[in-house]
């Protein structure tokens, strides 16, 4: 690696990790707002996240929201990836396009049109409509993911299958889904995720009853710039760690179980 790249590489880290050694440290701060340094270190505001009905509903709406989401975008994203895939069809051009649309248009434009569409149809301030447009939003995810994976899918062990007399739906369960489950794993945590740290559209659609913590977040910043936001990111950024450690452990302990000699 040449010195330019080098240092290229830890500006870029600088960047994105900087924010933390600001917003961790601000999470224990004593001060009344936002303040850094901080004045002095207490845990209040993480009780506060804890405890205070207006933290601990939004966070468990955006639990809920995602887990929905999740669930609706795979049922209609695995279908269309499919199709996608492997069917030659009239139009696919077309609905590729179509299904890919909100990875292309601006979020405000979607939430403004789902707040004019939702109202006539009663879901505004409502947590099926929220789930409704954050899977709109968590099915483009899930297509690319899934269609990435199937490019690469060998067919002859499906033809293999339906040789020796498997159904179509035995062939799946048996043999397409085994092999295909890392995708579907990626695909489902990417559109929870997705939904998880969705903010404008949770601003236009949710209300007060489904109020998600982005949208609780950004309200406690525009009112009283509350230090209990810094708590709150603090919790998401120890989240995905233990997500991304919990992954690596299991990679180290699977090649440190492996049998002397086996091949890698």
């Amino acid at each position: 690696m040449s010195r330019s790249t080098l240092i290229l590489a830890v500006l870029v880290v600088v960047l994105l990790t900087g924010p933390m050694f600001i917003v961790v440290p601000m999470s224990f701060s004593t001060a009344p707002s936002l303040e850094f340094p901080p004045p002095g270190y207490w845990l209040g505001y993480y009780r506060r996240v804890f405890s205070d009905p207006n933290w601990t509903g939004p966070i468990i709406n955006s639990f809920l929201i995602g887990l929905g989401t999740m669930v609706l975008s795979m049922l209609l994203g695995v279908p269309a990836s499919f199709a996608l895939a492997r069917y030659q069809f009239r139009l696919r051009a077309a609905f590729r396009i179509i299904v890919l649309m909100p990875l292309i248009v601006p979020h405000i434009v979607m939430a403004l049109g789902y707040y004019t569409y939702f109202g006539t149809l009663g879901l505004v301030q409502s947590m099926p409509g929220v789930i409704l447009a954050h899977a709109c939003l968590s099915i483009p995810v899930v297509v690319l993911t899934v269609t990435s994976a199937l490019a690469n899918f060998d067919r002859r062990v499906e033809q293999a299958a339906a040789n020796l007399g498997a159904r179509p739906l035995t062939t799946f369960r048996l043999v397409t889904f085994p092999i295909l489950r890392p995708a579907f794993l990626v695909a489902a945590l990417f559109a929870f995720i997705h939904s998880f740290d969705e903010t404008v559209i949770a601003i236009f659609i949710s209300g007060r009853d489904s109020a998600t913590l982005p949208r609780q977040m950004y309200n406690s910043f525009q009112m009283e710039a509350d230090p209990a936001i810094s708590a709150a990111s603090s919790l998401l950024l120890a989240a995905v760690l233990a997500v991304i450690g919990t992954r690596w452990a299991a990679a180290l302990v699977k090649a440190r179980s492996k049998p002397i000699g086996a091949s890698s």
